[in-house]
């Protein structure tokens, strides 16, 4: 099998079919955003691609082999920790992680795109 590498162009996202989705009505905070995500490369125990959303909040729990490394692309987020009762915020050109074991609200302050890789492990 040979390996092949790839191009993670958002100006090229209308080739890709996006899987559309909300968050679950338990876990929301404001709103009820559309999130699209564009899936562009799967291996076990990874995935990547480019994710959208409109803004909202809602609550995410992070399994303890769950991580997430993302570049905001265009719009800002807010990463509430639950724990520490703070936030940082992530705008484009900023890059964010969201670690194992994470407890807290993800935030859409202005409508976001953003690379991510998810890796549970």
């Amino acid at each position: 099998m040979t390996a092949t590498a790839l191009l993670l162009d958002p100006s090229s996202l209308e080739q890709t079919n996006a899987a559309i989705d909300y968050p679950r009505p338990d876990r929301l905070v404001t709103g009820n955003p559309q999130r699209l995500t564009h899936s562009l490369y799967e291996h076990p125990n990874m995935s990547c691609g480019i994710w959208q959303c409109e803004v909202g909040a809602w609550n995410i729990v992070f399994a303890d082999n769950k991580q997430e490394f993302f570049q905001v692309i265009e719009g800002i987020v807010r990463l509430h920790d639950t724990e520490n009762k703070s936030f940082v915020e992530i705008s484009a050109g900023q890059a964010g992680i969201i670690p194992p074991s994470f407890v807290g609200t993800f935030e859409v302050v202005e409508a976001v795109k953003k690379y991510y890789v998810v890796v549970e492990a």
